[in-house]
């Protein structure tokens, strides 16, 4: 698992680094000053990113928001001070883990890979919802295809549904797309 480590204390920072580098299963790659948090996940492609901040600063979720945005990954936040507040805005910023400590802790390996499983967690629900979704629209379509094909061609609805998946497999094509251009034609004609 790669762990991109974002803090401002080189300190801290080369302290945590030297706590994750111990387990070989783990590789750490550090932000560079003056780097975007963003810009660093599009190029080092980090399975997780972890985030030290000593003063949380509403400006610093700006980045997070952007990986959020374009490049999700789970994202452990570490502050030193509890903010109900600032833990409601990184959450919704896309902080899969927000933890308030005064210092590092000795192990935070637990801490990332339960991160991670809770990002892939939400991930595979919010995949899901998708195509659900999707699938819902395309029922949607093939429904409204055969309440034009009983209206206006006065067919039963059995015989519709035929018609739709006939012309389907004769055209190679799914029976969704069918239903799309059939009601652009039958609404298009007036028919």
């Amino acid at each position: 698992m790669k762990v991109l480590l974002a803090d401002d204390d080189a300190e801290r920072a080369g302290a945590v680094a030297r706590i994750l580098a111990a387990d070989p299963g783990l590789t750490v790659v550090r932000l560079k000053s003056g780097d975007s948090l963003a810009d660093a996940v599009a190029s080092l492609a980090p399975d997780v990113v972890l985030v030290d901040m000593a003063r949380p600063d509403r400006d610093a979720l700006d980045g997070i928001r952007q990986v959020a945005a374009m490049n999700t990954r789970p994202v452990v936040l570490f502050v030193d001070e509890d903010d109900p507040g600032f833990m409601e805005e990184a959450i919704t910023a896309g902080v899969s883990s927000y933890n308030a400590i005064g210092m590092p802790p000795p192990d935070v390996k637990p801490i990332l890979r339960a991160a991670v499983a809770l990002f892939r967690r939400h991930q595979q629900a919010h995949d899901d919802l998708k195509q659900a979704e999707g699938r819902l629209l395309e029922r949607t379509v093939i429904d409204r295809a055969k309440a034009l094909l009983i209206k206006q061609r006065r067919m039963s609805e059995p015989d519709a549904y035929k018609y739709l998946r006939r012309t389907a497999m004769s055209s190679a094509r799914r029976i969704v797309d069918i239903a799309q251009d059939l009601i652009k034609e039958l609404e298009g004609s007036g028919a």
